[in-house]
């Protein structure tokens, strides 16, 4: 039970395609209910919303309370981290991975609402990016280079169609190009050169609505899990994509897992994804830093 008496919310309007602000509505209404005071703030752009948050902090809040998904949860931890300030999550948004990870309710935003006032504050890891280029960026959920990397690029470019589809069918055309990439990694400063059609990086399970990636990540181990994926056959790779949702792709010959506290990624034009969002084009150095983030959950 925490004792919050004021807690600063902030939404992404365009969340889950517009259904954060209702949610957050509903949150605020039960948060007052449960005697807990709410700032409410709302971001025009990633960095007004930035700003806001940074200014709440200066304030002075309990917790600061995210409605949305991964996009403005990964803003929310720029600022947070390393800070005493536990975050809330009322999830809003398409995939809802932290949500997933840390059991809140992803589908009833009093539920939600309630672990604010009735959990749990965790302290938990989190994931860090560093590139060459002089990005420094804090995750919490996966680091993604690669295949699906390579999709998420064609989808930023597509202008039609909307919603999923555009990504289904980015997916199919980079699928049609299918290809092993090349891959300089380090684990620990542990060298490996090989050809590879995706790496994951997790701090935690899931990404993309609960594809279970890198199954046995801990976000509390000080480490990061790295799920390597090498199949140049699309049969294979179609056939190993319903396995992800359960984990047990890592059983798979085409599948070899790693573990380790830092790691350097290169492959020649491929960029760097986390928490669903861009970050810069590799290489970079990603690294688990213990204890970075406290977060609400529920108890038990």
């Amino acid at each position: 039970m925490t004792d919050f008496a004021r807690v600063t919310m902030l939404t992404n309007p365009a969340s889950g395609h517009g259904s954060a602000p209702h949610a957050a509505e509903r949150a605020v209404a039960q948060l007052h209910r449960r005697g807990v005071d709410v700032v409410a703030i709302a971001g025009t752009d990633a960095e007004h919303a930035r700003r806001l948050v940074e200014g709440a902090l200066e304030r002075g809040m309990d917790a600061l309370v995210v409605v949305g998904g991964d996009g403005i949860i990964s803003l929310a931890l720029q600022v947070l981290a390393q800070t005493d300030i536990p975050l809330g999550i009322i999830p809003a948004g398409t995939g809802n991975d932290h949500a997933r990870e840390f059991r809140i309710p992803t589908k009833d935003p009093e539920a939600a609402a309630d672990v604010i006032v009735d959990g749990v504050v965790e302290t938990v890891d989190l994931g860090r990016i560093k590139g060459t280029d002089g990005t420094d960026k804090w995750f919490g959920t996966i680091m993604a280079a690669g295949f699906d990397s390579l999709v998420t690029d064609r989808t930023n470019r597509m202008r039609w169609p909307h919603g999923r589809m555009r990504y289904n069918v980015a997916m199919v055309a980079e699928l049609s190009k299918l290809r092993l990439l090349p891959f300089r990694l380090t684990f620990d400063g542990r060298e490996l050169d090989t050809e590879l059609t995706l790496a994951a990086f997790g701090n935690t399970r899931s990404y993309g609505g609960g594809m279970m990636i890198c199954p046995n990540a801990d976000p509390t181990d000080g480490l990061l899990d790295v799920t390597m994926v090498a199949s140049a056959s699309r049969t294979k790779l179609i056939r190993l994509f319903p396995t992800v949702f359960k984990g047990t792709h890592i059983d798979l010959d085409e599948v070899r897992t790693e573990r380790a506290r830092a790691i350097t990624v290169d492959s020649p034009g491929i960029n760097a994804y986390a928490d669903g969002e861009y970050v810069c084009p590799l290489p970079v150095e990603v690294s688990a830093v213990p204890g970075a983030l406290k977060i609400l959950r529920p108890e038990g």
